[in-house]
């Protein structure tokens, strides 16, 4: 099967997106079949590079040549041809790309890993200069020449995304002002507690939090820039940037004139698999379809789409293998506030869920403890490492909530000479637990 069916050689997978999950999916699929024709397609940047790092440029912390995994020569030692041009249409009949500039590029299998994009909701004002989101090279070099004329800046939504923008502002001296919908930062993901923590925090750092206030409209300057935004209540915020994070959607744009099925992204099977034969997506691109008539899944975080990447190579390269998502697990950061989450916590307790909640009196640490049937179930911690190796064990053995805060102190991964908060923590848990 490695070879194509006209005799014309090994088979040509082409993965279009160079982000996470598609060069996972080319490095397993290179192990699997060391003889394939592998290109990567991507319009943004020749090489891949971290996206999550793209803050630490901004902020000096590091250069954009360190935040690519990999050395430039890595691609040719791997026999992996980048492909540095825009795809524009798929011809699923003859099997090629449209691309941009470059003619057509045929393929015997296509992975589509296009990601996500910034959500816009057609608020009058959103195209003008100075408004953005943040999600990739383009964004960042916009945000570069917007952060020199500006002064003040609106970020509208909450999430990791606006959270990394107003850090990154900060760092400039720009003063910042969030508009959320929601009565507290995140409260749509996190339990108000450690909500809570993150309005405090965001306020120490001198960030305006306008809460459950939407934006109605963005305020052309005259000359076709922003100048300010007005709030649904018709209040007027001045500012020169505004930072567009409520969230990020599949960015489907690729297959929209095709005959390839969509829902809120790419429909695909737990193999990756589309409508079409040969045509495979996953990562923040994909949906993948219930077995059992339930919610499809769409996973949009770093950790989601190297995983999906992996499984993706393994089925390209022929094997039977279907995604399993495992555990859910998340890491994030909140100015220098750490948080981590293993296994699924909503912002509140589910039937048959017992949390127990302690947090610090400096707001600065917390650990949530969630069991069901007296067993562990997920866990949060908030400026407290965890093992992930550890949590994860406990959480698919089954361990008893009892057994975990008993050897809670296993689990604590933060570097030596941190302060250690086990024994209170343990003490307030157990209290509860009685």
């Amino acid at each position: 099967m490695g070879e194509r069916p006209d005799g014309g050689g090994p088979l040509h997978t082409v993965i279009v997106g160079n982000g996470v999950t598609g060069v996972t999916a080319a490095t397993r699929l290179r192990q699997l079949q060391p003889d394939w024709k592998i290109t990567l397609v991507s319009g943004e940047s020749a090489f891949h590079y971290s996206r999550p790092a793209l803050m630490y440029i901004f902020m000096g912390h590091m250069t954009y040549e360190a935040t690519k995994p990999f050395e430039d020569r890595f691609w040719r030692d791997q026999r992996l041809d980048l492909v540095r041009d825009w795809v524009t249409g798929i011809d699923i009949e003859d099997k090629q790309l449209v691309l941009h500039r470059n003619g057509r590029l045929p393929y015997d299998r296509l992975l589509i890993a296009t990601g996500a994009k910034s959500n816009k909701f057609g608020w009058l004002g959103q195209d003008l200069e100075g408004v953005q989101g943040l999600y990739n090279l383009k964004d960042l070099r916009q945000l570069y020449k917007n952060a020199e004329q500006a002064r003040q800046a609106v970020i509208v939504g909450g999430g990791l995304i606006g959270i990394e923008l107003a850090e990154m502002l900060h760092s400039r001296h720009i003063h910042v002002t969030f508009l959320i919908r929601e009565s507290s930062y995140w409260c749509n993901i996190l339990p108000m507690e450690e909500s809570g923590m993150i309005n405090r925090l965001i306020e120490e750092q001198g960030i305006g939090l306008i809460r459950e206030t939407n934006l109605k409209e963005i305020v052309d300057d005259g000359s076709g820039r922003v100048e300010a935004v007005v709030t649904e209540f018709d209040d007027r915020i001045d500012c020169q940037l505004v930072g567009l994070t409520p969230g990020v959607s599949p960015n489907t744009d690729l297959v929209k004139s095709t005959p390839i099925e969509t829902g809120r992204g790419v429909l695909v099977d737990h193999s990756f698999r589309t409508n079409i034969p040969d045509i495979y997506a996953a990562g923040d691109c994909a949906e993948i379809v219930s077995r059992n008539g339930g919610r499809n899944l769409i996973q949009q975080v770093w950790y989601t789409g190297k995983k999906q990447g992996k499984a993706a190579g393994e089925v390209l390269a022929g094997e039977d293998t279907a995604y399993d998502p495992g555990i859910w697990f998340n890491s994030a950061k909140f100015f220098d506030l750490e948080y981590q989450t293993y296994g699924m916590i909503l912002s509140t307790p589910q039937p048959g869920e017992q949390h127990l909640y302690w947090e610090h009196p400096s707001h600065r640490h917390a650990v949530r403890v969630v069991g069901v049937d007296g067993c562990i179930k997920a866990f949060n911690f908030m400026g407290i490492r965890a093992r992930h190796e550890v949590c994860e064990r406990w959480i698919a053995e089954r361990r008893t909530v009892e057994y975990v805060l008993d050897h809670l102190e296993e689990a604590n991964f933060d570097p030596e000479f941190f302060v250690r908060h086990e024994t209170e923590i343990v003490r307030s848990l157990k209290e509860q637990l009685a």
